[in-house]
């Protein structure tokens, strides 16, 4: 099993959440609510998926007019937490801070 794949415990993800703003979940999934106008979700979700076809993972995506709701779970993995969510929650950040959202 590669490092990303790796399935964390229930510590693990309450420990990593700590250090997530807004992020909240368990070892079956982690979610994060954006505040963010539509147009710019729209830019946002967009670099998302680039980010996600680049990690070969892809996030659960809600749009909804004054908000991004983002969740994750590696299916792969059986539906659980994995490194790999948290990679791409790296890169959720990061995208969502570059356009001012947090």
């Amino acid at each position: 099993m590669a490092p990303r794949d790796q399935v964390l415990t229930a510590e693990q993800v309450s420990e990593r959440l700590t250090t997530l703003n807004g992020w909240h979940g368990d070892t079956f999934s982690v979610t994060k609510d954006y505040e963010s106008s539509y147009d710019t979700t729209i830019d946002i979700v967009t670099e998302i998926g680039k980010a996600a076809i680049e990690l070969d993972h892809r996030p659960d995506i809600d749009i909804r007019w004054d908000r991004l709701r983002v969740s994750m779970t590696t299916h792969t993995a059986g539906d659980v937490v994995t490194e790999l969510d948290f990679l791409l929650i790296a890169r959720i950040e990061a995208i969502a801070g570059f356009h001012g959202v947090k």
